[in-house]
């Protein structure tokens, strides 16, 4: 059995929570959170002990395998340290952090300390996610010439809490972090490396953001040849709209759409019909808002998969830490 610890039981700390204690290899032995309603919750449900630190977690429970970070952005890369020094491979939800350097320096301690660090990208195991990275693998596409992506969603006031982190540029960082961090994974993952970057971004009506925007727009090209753009807004009125990414290719064009880029909305590539893919799962539902795939039981699997000495299919640090780089490189250009 691996035994975690969820730091953070948050929105997403219940989700990994919930996938570690059904899953049948694992056990969560404990939570750490600072919040004591939250806590009091977490103990209720689970009948685990709950702490305030890390530091006291280690200190009364020590067989503790796995750390899972679910904590606001800003915190992810000091916890994984804490947590790797003191001999637990870590599992850091989306974004790993928010400067490459700190992405960097993790690893290299992960290194030393012969731990391992997982980070949660769980929308590459979403069915269109799996279809596309298969289609440029295997270079079904040809050249491609150019790559749109569009994720319009909404975060208002509900999300917006006075007091909370976020919308606060050092522990949220922007949209880019906590909402669209997939999607620049996607690119990354299936594109590689971006080069020439330029970017716009707007405040529209979201007075309760810290020096961050509710919109904006990058435009870049690949190293490996071709170009494309990055839309979002979190300033749609009631409700999210789409996440989505048009492909044009030598050799055909493909649209993954949907609300969270679960279906594909067109597909026109030579020599191919258009298949069927398993349906996706539903959407993260955090009440008046609604965020990316369900995947965590995928995570939490080949987590334990990797630990077992088994095959395992996980987003690696190095590609996530480019993510990270790539939107440290966009809000370099950040004004206001």
């Amino acid at each position: 059995m691996i035994r975690f610890a969820v730091v953070g039981f948050g929105h997403i700390g219940r989700r990994h929570a919930e996938e570690i204690s059904s899953h049948p290899d694992s056990v969560l032995s404990a939570i750490v959170e600072i919040d004591e309603e939250a806590g009091a919750v977490a103990a209720g449900k689970y009948s685990i002990p709950v702490f305030n630190t890390l530091e006291s977690l280690f200190a009364q429970v020590p067989d503790i395998d796995v750390v899972n970070v679910c904590t606001p952005n800003g915190l992810h890369i000091p916890l994984a340290i804490e947590a790797i020094r003191a001999g637990c491979h870590v599992v850091v939800e989306k974004p790993m952090g928010l400067y490459r350097k700190d992405c960097d320096e993790l690893i290299w301690l992960a290194k030393e300390y012969n731990r391992q660090v997982f980070c949660v990208l769980q929308n590459r195991y979403s069915p269109p996610s799996q279809f596309i990275n298969r289609m440029m693998t295997e270079n079904r596409l040809g050249k491609i010439y150019w790559v749109a992506i569009n994720c319009y969603w909404n975060r208002d006031e509900r999300y917006y809490i006075p007091g909370s982190w976020r919308g606060t540029l050092d522990m949220d960082g922007g949209p880019l972090y906590t909402q669209f961090s997939h999607f620049i994974d996607l690119l990354y993952w299936n594109f590689g490396p971006l080069k020439n970057i330029g970017a716009r971004f707007y405040n529209n009506n979201h007075p309760y953001l810290e020096r961050l925007e509710d919109t904006g727009s990058f435009w870049f090209e690949f190293e490996r040849g071709g170009a494309g753009q990055f839309n979002w807004s979190t300033a749609l009125y009631d409700s999210n709209l789409e996440s989505s990414i048009t492909i044009i290719g030598e050799k055909g064009t493909i649209k993954a759409g949907g609300q969270y880029m679960d279906k594909i909305d067109f597909f026109m590539v030579d020599g191919m019909d258009q298949p069927v893919l398993e349906p996706s799962l539903p959407p993260n539902d955090y009440g008046h808002w609604k965020g990316s795939a369900a995947n965590h039981a995928f995570v939490i699997d080949n987590i334990i998969k990797a630990l077992h000495g088994e095959r395992y299919d996980m987003a690696s640090v190095e590609d996530a830490a480019a993510s990270v780089g790539i939107i440290e490189e966009v809000y370099k250009l950040r004004k206001f």
